[in-house]
């Protein structure tokens, strides 16, 4: 008319409105076979009925709390957003909830607590059922379906929100083709039904229609986790079902894909609601195709609207955004077409520029939501600088600490107490202050880092400017002590081997590596080829040391008292004293030396080449990464349900070879504990039908397990107490070193224990070649090559981070296993859950951490410095590729591939150095013994 009305919000469409959320549902449950199986009604909705549908996709990452946000704001969550799932924080941003709210609908909510979280004080009644504790699959959902009778005969609501659980928590425990999910699904249809019918019979002749809402927020992957980017994982189906839509005719056509965010948009306009502010999503146009020409534009131009001017909140160059052009041409456009509408003209050139407009519309709004989903990530680089300066001072400090660190005496000291009474500390530390205030004082959007309290800051300047000077101060010692002539020069010995080659350009390769996103992906593949040249360069040493070495060489005379040495410790294991071995000695006993040498040298031969099938096998186990990860594994086909008593064979088996290597160094009780709680094992797998008895025909008693768990639990803490005890003697009462190596075997098997009890029963193998690849490594490759401590530290950072991806890992978070966080639990409690998850996800580099902390020990009488050595080189060779690539992933913060490739990589590698932090924590304090007797 005569004044523009865009600031007036059109009237709503629907009446009431009920969104059905079914947790990690994939498009294929309803529009695939198992629809049609399991969901015969909401199929005949889809193909008869009156409903549109969609397939939506989400984008990573695929947790619920990121989805939800994305659901209700129509805005592409942060990353981080991954951490904070564990405990949602109240939702801020402007959402559809909030919306509703303000415009005084009522609005009801039962199900997943993390709505309660993110939404407090928004619904008018609510019933919250936690999301974490995976093993229930029933009573979830049953706590939701419990109120419906009652709630859909009630007429004092406008909004229904239901959010069902139990589909994602079968995914979690047993996969996509687990034989729970086909009775989940058909009652899930049943309670469509029952929802749909409800709101048909309540709709009465002028009041409006109702909708229902039908949706995941997101899928699963093959394996039944979440969190990843592969294409089970983000599409879901989104399924609109009222009286309003026009009955389907005509052949089935596959569905549309659209943008999870485009809900928050079409809901709005449903609703008769304000859009939200920030979001992203375009208007789902078939939802509201059933109104007039004039009233859809209308609805068009006000999403466009919405997009251009966030558009122009985040870009300064906005005029010249192809979107923001498209938009005022199609806007102009309307103009014309409003004009010839009210000029009274119905012909069919009215009607042409009507679709003309509408066509310009969407592509002006497809184009302004791909331009806004590319600028919209606003970074907090000052945060980021300050994180990655301390970094990088830590890493410089511990490079130049190398030589001092990797001495004899493994000295690793940080010069600080010095510069802290310097003036340039205080100069530095005035200068940072100086420019926290600068910075914090104009910002103009949130900074993580000036929201801290003033006592942090300064206390981070202060750490900055000490490690600064820390690092001037060692520079300036390194540069002073080259300058000192040298009064005995030493002419060294000592050579690069292949072995030590390869470790140096292994290590180059990989952290150059992690610039490149397919390498991120396909990481495996690195650790995969790294160890299988490792074992290569092995064999070589090998063969050197045991053909090239003749008899007249001083190395031989060395070889053979460390045979002898050999043969003494085999017989001490045995109780059988030996006299020392001086040369007159030497000979009664080169007889039975030389027998030991000749089998233990085949033996030794054969090791790398026995690695190398071992880890051939283990490939085939389980597929990982991106590239492959959907191709049939070994793995697979042990999980198949006719396939589970070949997988018990092989679960009994590989305890039984668990308790063969793991037992030789333990005491007599922890023998007896560690037999029980690997039977334990097997009894927990049968309860909760993974594994059957041999007696067993099926496994129709399936239980949570609860009782097997707890009781598995008591050895591993029976065990690692044992182990503990003797640590604690070893330290305070005795320097005997061999209580020390004693009580770290034992904390050892009882952290073994654990992994046998957490991880999958197909993924027991694993364990068994993780212990018997350490056997013969120690015994067949490290001891006779004599290789020094931080050689032996690398090759087991090397091995552990391969055994990370051989358990089924990789970069995404969707091969997380949620399930190993509820064993032995009845209930979510969060730090056990936290803590079992993350033992089980890191299992491999752990065990092989605790490994060399078992073999340096042992090797003290060799090099005191040993322990030293190999904790330096542990966090060395951690922290090298982690600063490289928070440089790198800062760097690349506008890659196509940040969310879904380097974002996951960085929160492995941030949990990675928390461990390593905790690792090296158990060394320094395994070594403190040692240390004071290095200084006296």
């Amino acid at each position: 008319g005569m004044v523009s009305n865009w600031t007036n919000i059109p009237p709503p469409l629907f009446k009431k409105v009920v969104i059905v959320l079914i947790d990690a549902l994939r498009d294929d449950f309803v529009f695939g076979s198992k629809g049609k199986q399991f969901m015969p009604y909401t199929t005949q909705v889809i193909e008869k009925g009156t409903s549109y549908s969609f397939v939506a996709e989400a984008k990573p990452p695929t947790v619920t709390m990121p989805r939800i946000k994305a659901l209700m704001t129509g805005s592409i969550p942060g990353f981080i957003d991954v951490v904070v799932n564990l405990n949602s924080p109240a939702l801020l941003d402007d959402n559809l909830i909030w919306q509703a709210k303000t415009a005084g609908k009522r609005i009801i909510f039962y199900g997943d607590d993390t709505w309660v979280k993110l939404f407090p004080k928004h619904f008018v009644e609510y019933d919250g059922t936690t999301s974490f504790f995976v093993p229930d699959f029933t009573e979830v959902d049953d706590n939701v379906t419990r109120h419906l009778d009652r709630v859909l005969k009630r007429e004092d609501w406008d909004i229904l929100i239901l959010h069902y659980l139990g589909l994602d928590h079968i995914g979690h425990m047993t996969g996509p083709s687990s034989p729970l999910v086909g009775p989940k699904l058909h009652e899930m249809d049943n309670i469509l039904k029952k929802i749909h019918i409800s709101l048909l019979s309540k709709e009465g002749e002028a009041s409006l229609p109702n909708l229902l809402v039908v949706c995941g927020d997101h899928g699963m992957s093959e394996t039944g986790s979440h969190g990843g980017s592969s294409e089970g994982e983000v599409h879901t189906p989104l399924l609109f079902i009222s009286s309003a839509f026009e009955k389907r005719s005509g052949p089935i056509t596959q569905p549309k894909v659209v943008q999870q965010t485009d809900l928050a948009t079409t809901l709005a306009v449903g609703l008769g609601l304000p859009i939200p502010r920030n979001s992203l999503g375009n208007l789902i146009l078939p939802v509201v195709g059933g109104k007039t020409m004039r009233e859809q534009l209308r609805f068009l131009h006000l999403n466009g609207f919405q997009l251009s001017r966030l558009l122009q909140e985040n870009t300064p160059a906005y005029e010249k955004d192809p979107g923001y052009e498209h938009f005022k041409i199609a806007e102009k456009s309307h103009g014309n077409w409003i004009k010839l509408y009210l000029d009274g003209n119905n012909s069919e050139i009215l009607l042409n520029l009507g679709k003309k407009v509408l066509k310009q519309y969407l592509e002006a709004l497809k184009t302004l939501s791909s331009s806004l989903s590319k600028q919209v990530a606003q970074y907090d680089m000052y945060s980021m600088m300050v994180g990655t300066v301390i970094i990088l001072e830590v890493l410089f400090l511990l490079l130049l600490s190398t030589a001092k660190a990797l001495s004899s005496r493994a000295e690793f000291e940080v010069p600080l107490s010095p510069p802290l009474f310097s003036l340039l500390f205080y100069l530095m530390c005035l200068m940072l202050c100086a420019v926290h205030v600068i910075v914090c004082t104009s910002a103009e959007s949130l900074c993580y880092f000036c929201s801290m309290s003033w006592l942090t800051a300064v206390g981070m300047m202060v750490l900055i400017s000490a490690l600064m000077c820390g690092i001037l101060s060692a520079v300036g010692k390194i540069l002073e002590s080259s300058r000192l002539p040298v009064k005995s020069p030493v002419v060294s010995n000592s050579s690069w081997s292949e072995v030590d080659v390869l470790i140096l350009a292994g290590t180059i390769g990989h952290v150059l590596s992690l610039g490149a996103s397919s390498f991120i992906e396909e990481e495996h593949q690195t650790w995969y080829f790294l160890i299988n040249t490792l074992c290569l360069a092995l064999c070589q040493e090998l063969c050197r040391n045991h053909f090239l070495v003749k008899e007249g060489d001083p190395q031989h005379s060395i070889t053979l008292k460390q045979n002898f040495e050999n043969v003494k410790e085999a017989y001490e294991c045995k109780n059988i004293d030996i006299p020392a071995a001086d040369d007159s000695k030497l000979g009664k006993v080169a007889s039975s030396a030389e027998f030991i040498k000749g089998s233990d040298k085949w033996i030794s031969l054969a090791s790398p080449w026995i690695i190398l099938i071992c880890c051939r096998l283990l490939r085939s186990l389980n597929q990982t990464g991106v590239q492959w990860a959907h191709r049939p594994d070994f793995g697979h086909w042990l999980t198949s349900s006719e396939h589970k008593s070949e997988l018990s064979l092989l679960a009994a088996v590989s305890l039984v070879m668990i308790f063969i290597l793991v037992q030789r160094k333990c005491s007599l009780v922890s023998k007896i504990a560690m037999a029980l709680g690997l039977l334990g094992v097997y009894s927990y797998r049968a309860a909760i039908g993974n594994i059957i008895f041999p007696w067993q025909h099926d496994s129709k008693d399936i239980s949570k397990g609860i009782t097997e768990a707890r009781f598995v639990y008591v050895f591993v803490l029976g065990i690692v107490f044992t182990g503990t005890k003797d640590l604690l003697k070893s330290q305070v009462i005795s320097a005997d070193s061999s209580v020390k190596s004693t009580g770290l075997w034992e904390v050892y098997s009882g952290l073994v224990l654990l992994a046998a009890l957490l991880f999958r029963p197909h993924n027991l193998p694993v364990l068994v070649f993780c212990l018997l690849i350490q056997t013969m490594m120690a015994k067949y490759i490290w001891r006779p090559l004599k290789f020094e401590a931080p050689q032996i530290t690398i090759m087991h950072y090397w091995f552990g981070q391969a055994f990370f991806y051989f358990q089924g890992n990789s970069n995404g978070i969707a091969t997380v296993d949620v399930s190993a966080g509820f064993v032995g639990l009845d209930s979510y409690v969060e730090i056990p859950a936290i803590f079992l998850t993350t033992f089980a996800t890191y299992a491999g580099p752990l065990l092989w951490a605790i490994h060399l902390l078992c073999y340096l020990s042992s090797e003290v009488s060799r090099n005191s410095a040993a322990m030293g050595h190999g904790c330096f080189c542990y966090a060395l060779v951690r922290s090298i590729p982690v600063a490289v690539y928070i440089i790198l992933v800062t760097s690349l913060r506008y890659h196509l591939f940040i969310w879904s490739v380097f974002s996951p990589k960085l929160l492995y590698e941030g949990m990675h150095v928390f461990i390593t932090a905790a690792i090296c924590l158990f060394f320094t304090a395994m070594d403190q013994n040692q240390s004071h007797k290095v200084q006296d």
